[in-house]
C-alpha cells in the first residue's frame, strides 16, 4: 500500500506514477481474444461449443444451451421473502431513476420556415453480460437490463458463464425481475463475439453492455463497431476523501468494499488529517482478515492500495480530478462544497451517510461506470446506451429559397458540383 503527503519532496513524481499505473489487460489477452472472436465469426456455434467446453468445462448439447423461462421463473419463486423484496425494491428505484433519463422527440418549424428535429428510439436488440465466474450478480443484471427495458429495446439477451453448466439462481430470478427476453449459458470473449456476429443459434444483437472479464473487456473493445458497447470496463475503482471527523471503520470498510471485487482493483484515501490515515490503514488490515474474500481483498490493497496526506481537502480535488475515479466518495462537512470542485468522476457519493456500496444496489444510479480513468471522456451506463438518435428535416420552396443558396455557394467551394446543383435545380 502506497502512502503519500503533498507536503513531501518526490509527491508529484510519485502521484503521476499512481495515475499512470495500468491495471488492465496485456497484449497477450488481446491476441487470445482476437482468435476466439474470429473463431466465432467465421465458425458460429461449432467455436462457441468447443470456447465453453474449453474455459467453462462443460457440454453445451448435455447442459443446454438456452435456459429457459421456467428455470427463471422458479428461480424466482425460491427466493427468501427478504431477499426477492431486496431484489424488487432494487428493481423499482433503478426503473424510476432511469426512467428520467428518456430524451424527448423535437419536431419545430424555426424562422424561415424549415421543419426540423430529432426522434429518439430503442434498439431492435439488445445483449447484456453478467460474469459468472469470480463471482454471479443480480444487481449486474438489474443495472443493465432495466436501463434497456426502458429505452424500448424489443429483444434483451441475457448470456452469463455457468462453469460446469451451474448457474446462479439469483441471475436468473433477476433475470426474471428486469424483464429479460433469452438467457444463454455461455460467458467470455465467445459470448460477446457471439452476440455481435450470432450464430445458428444465436441471433445478433445491435448493443452489448455488461462488465466482465480482462477477456470480455477486450472482446468488447475488438467488437465495436460491430455492435455498440457501452464502454470497456476494466478494475474497480474507489476514491475517498475524508476528513478527521470520520470513524476509521466506516474508512476502510468503503475502501475495502472495492477491494474485494479483484486482485487489481484500486482503493484510495485522500485525507487531511495524518491521525485518520494511520488509523484507517491499521483498521484496513484488521477487517481484511475478517472477511471471505480476504484473499483478493489483501492482493488488491498491498498492490494497489494508497492513502494520500493534504494540507486541506480543496488541495485533494485537483488530484481527485487527475485519477478521474468510477467511485468517488465525500465524506467530510464540506461534501456539497468539494462536489463543485469535481470534474471527472463516474458516480460521486456526497456525505459521510453515502457509502458507495449502497449505489451498486438499490439507490437508482447505474452503478456500471466508466475506469482507468475514463470518466474524465465517458459515463455511466444509461438509456441512451440503448437508444440511437434520428433527425430530421422538410423543407417548401420558400424555406429552401431561404437557405439554398449558401448551401450551392459552399458545395462550390468545396468542390462538388453535383451537391450544388441538386440544390440550385429547385430554386430555379
Amino acid at each position: 500500500m502506497i502512502k503519500l503527503s503533498t507536503s513531501e519532496p518526490g509527491f508529484e513524481r510519485q502521484f503521476q506514477a499512481l495515475v499512470n499505473a495500468r491495471r488492465e489487460a496485456d497484449s497477450d489477452v488481446a491476441r487470445d481474444v482476437r482468435t476466439i472472436v474470429a473463431s466465432v465469426r467465421d465458425e458460429g456455434d461449432a467455436a462457441v461449443h468447443a470456447f465453453t467446453r474449453k474455459f467453462d468445462h462443460h457440454d453445451l448439447n448435455e447442459t443446454g444451451w438456452r435456459i429457459e423461462r421456467a428455470e427463471w421463473l422458479a428461480a424466482h419463486e425460491a427466493l427468501a421473502p427478504e431477499l426477492r423484496e431486496a431484489l424488487e425494491l432494487a428493481a423499482e428505484r433503478i426503473a424510476a431513476y432511469h426512467i428520467k433519463q428518456k430524451p424527448e422527440d423535437r419536431d419545430e418549424i424555426d424562422a424561415v420556415g424549415a421543419r426540423l428535429g430529432a426522434r429518439w428510439r430503442g434498439v431492435d436488440a439488445a445483449g447484456i453480460y453478467v460474469p459468472g465466474g469470480r463471482a454471479a450478480y443480480p444487481s449486474s443484471v438489474l443495472m443493465n437490463a432495466i436501463p434497456a427495458k426502458v429505452a424500448g429495446v424489443e429483444r434483451l439477451v441475457m448470456v452469463t458463464p455457468t462453469p460446469n453448466g451451474e448457474v446462479n439462481p439469483l441471475v436468473l430470478a433477476a433475470a426474471h425481475i428486469a424483464g429479460v427476453d433469452e438467457v444463454w449459458r455461455i460467458g467470455g470473449a465467445q459470448a460477446v463475439a457471439a452476440l455481435a456476429y450470432g450464430t445458428g443459434r444465436i441471433a445478433p444483437v445491435d448493443v452489448v453492455c455488461g462488465p466482465g472479464n480482462a477477456w470480455v473487456a477486450e472482446a468488447k473493445r475488438q467488437l465495436y463497431g460491430v455492435v455498440g458497447i457501452d464502454m470497456v470496463a476494466g478494475p474497480s475503482e474507489i476514491v475517498v476523501v475524508a476528513d478527521s471527523k470520520n470513524d476509521p471503520q466506516w474508512i476502510a470498510a468503503d475502501l475495502l468494499s472495492q477491494a474485494e471485487h479483484d486482485p487489481s482493483s484500486q482503493s484510495i484515501l485522500f485525507t487531511d488529517d495524518a491521525a485518520l490515515a494511520r488509523a484507517v490503514a491499521e483498521t484496513v488490515d484488521l477487517q481484511i482478515g475478517e472477511l471471505s474474500t480476504a484473499k483478493v481483498a489483501r492482493a488488491s490493497w498491498d498492490a494497489n492500495g494508497a492513502i494520500i496526506v493534504t494540507a486541506d481537502l480543496v488541495e485533494a480535488m485537483p488530484l481527485v480530478n487527475r485519477l478521474a475515479p468510477e467511485h468517488l466518495e465525500l465524506a467530510c462537512d464540506e461534501a456539497d462544497a468539494l462536489f463543485d470542485l469535481v470534474k471527472h468522476a463516474g458516480s460521486v457519493f456526497i456525505g459521510r451517510y453515502t457509502p458507495e456500496a449502497v449505489g451498486d444496489y438499490v439507490a437508482g444510479p447505474n452503478h456500471v461506470l466508466p475506469t482507468g480513468r475514463r470518466a474524465r471522456f465517458s459515463s455511466g451506463l444509461s438509456v441512451l446506451d440503448f437508444m440511437k438518435r434520428t433527425s430530421f428535416l422538410s423543407l417548401d420552396p420558400a424555406s429552401l429559397a431561404a437557405i439554398g443558396p449558401a448551401a450551392v455557394t459552399l458545395a462550390e467551394a468545396e468542390g462538388l458540383p453535383a451537391h450544388a446543383r441538386s440544390v440550385a435545380l429547385r430554386l430555379r
